[in-house]
């Protein structure tokens, strides 16, 4: 029996066309497919504009760049996350400031927000974790106290806020990852800086070309961040194909959801009210997590635990100050939270075996 794995990037016969067209073309870099996939997923995330670089954990780093945030600046991330979005604030020169999850949503906790604010605080990095929208409210907190919004959009292509603003339309600055395993993927490593903020567009696009202007002066201090032409190619395709494939993503959520209901020691994710879901993972918050894992392998399934070890517990951050602080929600919950494969390319069967599997590691509840 086949194994199902966690994903499966999407490769087709548009996608070779439109890599092969570029290629035939000679014109592979600063040309016309970047600025053209740039201004559709712009227009597909309801932001003024958006520009290809070479890796969301770039698009961090030139999102924080864009905000002239640097040394003696306190930027605020979630613990539960992605190293990238911490290691980004400590590669600018700025101190990360480590904050706790939400207990149902894990999204950023804006109680723990507001408990970690100091005059320092120039920034948040929210993380719509998994696919899943923060809160609203977070908008308006950062307005209420001065702070920049950033938006780690890195799993959330097509994901839906509660206001109907798509991710990436949020935030000031929004970054978004198209690493092959992401729901929008680009046929290797790719990012995207995406704003809603007019005075931060033109700039956006000199950040990853060395901070020159169009007489090829450099004003501020960037370097070459720049996404091939064939990259943006097959990532204009995919944008073409990224509703259908949410929908398809949303489906099989919907019937884990049915199926898992009640089963013992196992919780399927909540997804917060009036939001859609983009489903990058799907991650069952487990009592045994290990029970679970070995049932997934036994059937044939991979699985994944996000994030067994927190960033604030990384060895890169042994001498930080939080390096043993208590983060009650992230650290109840990040070594229990199982993906199971939710990709767009999964078959009926595949749905079915792996809810038996994990049917198979639970018992209903009485």
């Amino acid at each position: 029996m086949k194994r199902i794995p966690m994903a499966r990037p999407s490769w087709d016969d548009d996608m070779r066309r439109a890599a092969l067209e570029t290629l035939d073309s000679l014109h592979w870099v600063k040309g016309p497919q970047g600025k053209a996939f740039g201004q559709e997923f712009a227009a597909y995330c309801h932001a003024v504009q958006g520009t290809p670089c070479q890796s969301g954990s770039v698009a961090l780093w030139g999102a924080l760049r864009l905000l002239d945030i640097g040394p003696g600046d306190e930027v605020l991330v979630p613990s539960l996350t992605y190293i990238a979005t911490a290691t980004c604030v400590s590669l600018v020169g700025a101190h990360p400031v480590f904050v706790d999850v939400e207990p149902d949503h894990w999204c950023v906790d804006l109680a723990s927000l507001e408990a970690a604010r100091t005059p320092r605080t120039t920034a948040v990095i929210a993380v719509h974790l998994f696919g899943q929208m923060c809160d609203d409210h977070l908008v308006q907190w950062c307005e209420e106290h001065g702070i920049a919004y950033i938006e780690d959009a890195a799993q959330a292509h097509g994901a839906m806020a509660a206001s109907g603003t798509p991710a990436g339309g949020v935030g000031d600055v929004a970054c978004f990852s198209f690493f092959p395993s992401k729901n929008l993927a680009v046929g290797g490593e790719g990012g995207m800086m995406m704003t809603r903020r007019a005075d931060l567009a033109a700039r956006m696009d000199a950040l990853v070309n060395h901070g020159r202007d169009a007489r090829l002066e450099s004003h501020e201090l960037g370097s070459n961040l720049r996404m091939s032409e064939v990259t943006a190619a097959i990532g204009r395709v995919q944008l073409q194909r990224l509703d259908g494939w949410l929908a398809r993503r949303r489906a099989i959520a919907k019937r884990y959801d049915g199926a898992f209901s009640g089963l013992s020691g196992l919780h399927p994710p909540p997804t917060r009210p009036g939001t859609q879901h983009a489903w990058h993972q799907y991650c069952i918050l487990a009592d045994e997590p290990d029970r679970l894992r070995a049932a997934l392998n036994e059937a044939g399934i991979d699985s994944r635990v996000y994030y067994a070890t927190p960033c604030h517990r990384q060895q890169v951050y042994a001498t930080h100050p939080q390096h043993t602080a208590t983060l009650s929600v992230t650290d109840d919950i990040a070594h229990r939270l199982v993906a199971i494969p939710v990709h767009h390319q999964m078959t009926d069967e595949e749905v079915d075996r792996v809810v038996a599997a994990v049917k198979q590691a639970s018992h209903p509840s009485s």
